[in-house]
């Protein structure tokens, strides 16, 4: 695991293409799809399948990873830290914000006071090996769907983001991001020097278009998590739209590629990192990546309609 650059921007340290293409991350050049490293949580008795799913990610030209420590309580970043190698150059990207929480209606439970920040960060510092993360996320809990903020957790976020410079002027982290974050916060927060933001976004799940074109007039990174949209039951999904379904058909792929393949090409700084813990759904969801979809595919997926992301929490 590194910060550092790759001397190519055509392919990985490995020599494998880049997935999707090239593209910016906190002034470096990663894939363009990366890999969401949360559901190997759902590996918890099978270890050594995780490590392997994680090799097979670099094979397949993947250099940007993210996790977070409260991800399974700190086994996630465990086994990150056993199956990528400093040779691989990946860049690893974690979050603060949360705390695990597994006896509540969620598994995580909100930890944005400041001295919250630092101590996930030197947490996620210890589990992943590191001397430096090189991007934090500092997930706000401001819009999507989840956790809220409320009590002694509804932190101003200048606060928090001193905290974050702190600990980045110590070298402690490389850069910082944004998740989970409204545009007025985003717009706060830019002096700070953002480089990423991660909120919730899909082909059907549109609703903050104002932030991605600031965060591309920025030179910020937009990387979308629920992409095909579902995330918790009720929520709508992707690849239950006909229009997506249509183009699957037609293109001989898979609905969950269409959608993967559509925010590629909706903005160029768009970064992905759709997660499994199953090899062939991992293959499939870089092979995304060289897929090309004509004006009237575009068209028709453009159209359609955008829908909230919120659902209620007991």
């Amino acid at each position: 695991m590194t910060s550092a650059d790759t001397p190519s921007t055509d392919v990985t340290t490995g020599g494998a293409p880049r997935p999707g293409s090239p593209g910016p991350l906190a002034g470096r050049t990663v894939s363009r799809i990366g890999y969401g490293a949360m559901q190997l949580e759902r590996l918890h008795g099978d270890r050594k399948a995780g490590v392997a799913l994680l090799r097979r990610a670099v094979e397949l030209g993947v250099d940007h990873i993210d996790t977070a420590q409260f991800y399974g309580n700190g086994f996630v970043n465990d086994l990150i830290r056993e199956a990528i190698r400093p040779q691989d150059e990946v860049v690893v990207v974690s979050k603060v914000g949360a705390d695990p929480d597994p006896d509540g209606p969620l598994p995580l439970r909100p930890a944005q006071r400041p001295e919250q920040l630092r101590a996930s960060v030197e947490a996620n510092l210890t589990a992943l090996g590191l001397d430096r993360i090189p991007v934090v996320n500092l997930r706000r809990l401001d819009t999507g769907p989840g956790l809220r903020a409320e009590g002694d957790q509804a932190v101003d976020p200048d606060d928090q983001l001193a905290v974050l410079t702190g600990l980045r002027d110590e070298g402690k982290i490389g850069a910082i991001g944004l998740s989970g974050v409204t545009y007025d916060v985003l717009r706060r927060a830019l002096p700070a020097g953002i480089v990423c933001v991660q909120n919730a976004y899909s082909l059907i799940s549109r609703v903050d278009e104002d932030m991605l074109r600031l965060c591309a007039a920025e030179g910020i990174a937009w990387v979308p998590f629920f992409p095909l949209g579902g995330g918790f039951p009720g929520m709508p999904k992707v690849t239950d739209e006909p229009a997506v379904r249509d183009a699957a058909r037609s293109l001989g792929r898979t609905a969950s590629q269409v959608g993967l393949a559509w925010l590629l090409r909706h903005a160029e700084n768009v970064l992905l990192i759709p997660g499994t813990a199953d090899t062939g759904h991992l293959e499939e969801n870089i092979a995304a990546g060289t897929m090309r979809l004509d004006d009237a595919t575009l068209a028709a997926l453009d159209a359609v309609p955008s829908r909230t992301t919120e659902i209620p929490l007991d």
